[in-house]
């Protein structure tokens, strides 16, 4: 049996992907940001022509040879118009649930996933913010999602946000959603999963909440308990990509340079697709590759990592010397995981610099994905057609990695299935 699930807070759909490969069927996603939501559609697009044993449309895209608008003019509009590109709100609800009313016909919801956006509850976030985020409307869009809740009185639900959910407030709006959901005829289960345990090469920690009916009994297990075998180093993400410099690279497309490694078919990650795409480097100033390489070479001979204020004094720009004296900061190619991917890299590549010094530049969209645990054949969309290095950088750090999300999603299918 394929069970079906809402997605609210869609993002990338990171989360989504996870609970598709594990067997789940999409009924919708809701997501507020375009450009989000144009690659939500360039991936319903992949999973439906790859059911209808036409992937060649998808090759064929990847390879630039057709447009966006030429991709999804073979795609049913129910499927694209099943991303739903609202924000999720008293004004919205009623407008995005009559959207979802109409493709699920009579059929029950299985299961809801999601999370509204972490920055609201995310400790850098609070601490960037003069009011601490206290009054930040983002706080209680957990309200919103329980709305769904007893619209659609799932089975069970998937809750995930940053680990700050726990401590912002002195854990008050943790508590508040206990209340609510409990409200709304739902237990639930607060997990602090480690994304290097299932699989991502990257130390990224969240919070996943499962919920369930109150009138169902499910075993529900620990997920905290899973742990997937792990005898890789980040440079089995690397080894096969092309080497390009700072400025370098292309959208659509470039060769890989090697065949796979065994960690990228053991997980699936280039999935036996031969067209590499977003591995573009972004350009960087002389004196920031000049920094970047004090960086590397620091790391190679020593494995130490570069505090800012050891720098030459030409090279020192910023006037806050006391925090993030790490903000120059090596993805390690021998360590089992990198440092955490974030949304900040659609800004700059300080805290992502490549390991290899002769490349001398921050990763690339693909490299930033490979790290988050996404296929090569996931493309990530800008608003327009065409590459938009900034958005793909942003949608991917705010992700769920989908090999965590599928092994969720795995755990569930075995509570559904009474198993």
């Amino acid at each position: 049996m394929k069970y079906n699930f809402i997605d609210l807070f869609a993002g990338a759909g990171g989360l989504s992907e996870g609970f598709i490969q594990a067997g789940f069927k999409p009924i919708a996603h809701v997501e507020i940001e375009k450009s989000a939501c144009n690659t939500l559609k360039t991936r319903s697009a992949h999973h439906y022509l790859k059911s209808k044993n036409k992937y060649d449309i998808y090759i064929s895209y990847l390879k630039g040879e057709i447009s966006r608008s030429e991709l999804y003019k073979n795609i049913p509009k129910n499927i694209l118009s099943s991303v739903i590109n609202l924000s999720i709100s008293d004004e919205n609800n009623q407008t995005i649930q009559a959207i979802i009313d109409k493709y699920l016909a009579k059929k029950e919801v299985d299961l809801i996933i999601g999370g509204p956006p972490c920055q609201a509850y995310s400790l850098v976030g609070r601490s960037r913010s003069k009011t601490n985020m206290e009054g930040d409307p983002r706080n209680f869009l957990f309200v919103q999602y329980a709305e769904y809740l007893k619209k659609y009185k799932p089975k069970m639900f998937v809750f995930e946000n940053v680990l700050g959910l726990k401590s912002a407030k002195k854990g008050h709006y943790l508590a508040e959603m206990e209340k609510l959901f409990d409200k709304k005829g739902y237990q639930i289960k607060l997990f602090t999963l480690e994304a290097k345990k299932f699989g991502v090469l990257q130390n990224r920690k969240r919070v996943i909440i499962l919920g369930w009916r109150k009138n169902i009994k499910f075993n529900v297990p620990n997920l905290e308990e899973i742990l997937i075998e792990n005898n890789y180093v980040v440079q089995d993400l690397l080894e096969d990509l092309p080497v390009i410099k700072s400025g370098g690279g292309n959208d659509k497309f470039l060769n890989y340079k090697s065949e796979t490694t065994e960690y990228l078919k053991t997980h699936a990650l280039r999935n036996g697709i031969d067209i590499l795409t977003q591995h573009v480097a972004r350009p960087h100033r002389d004196q920031d590759k000049e920094i970047y390489k004090i960086a590397v070479n620091k790391w190679s001979r020593k494995q130490e990592r570069l505090n800012y204020n050891d720098l030459p004094a030409r090279l020192k720009t910023h006037q806050n010397r006391t925090s993030f004296t790490d903000r120059f900061k090596v993805v390690a190619a021998d360590l089992p995981y990198s440092q955490t991917v974030v949304a900040h890299i659609s800004k700059d590549g300080h805290y992502y610099i490549h390991p290899d010094v002769k490349q001398n530049r921050s990763i690339t969209v693909r490299e930033a994905a490979r790290l988050q645990s996404f296929p090569d054949d996931y493309y990530f969309e800008g608003e327009k057609e065409g590459a938009n290095r900034t958005a793909a950088f942003k949608q991917i750090g705010n992700a769920v990695p989908p090999l965590m999300a599928k092994a969720i999603a795995n755990k569930i299918l075995i509570i559904l299935d009474g198993k």
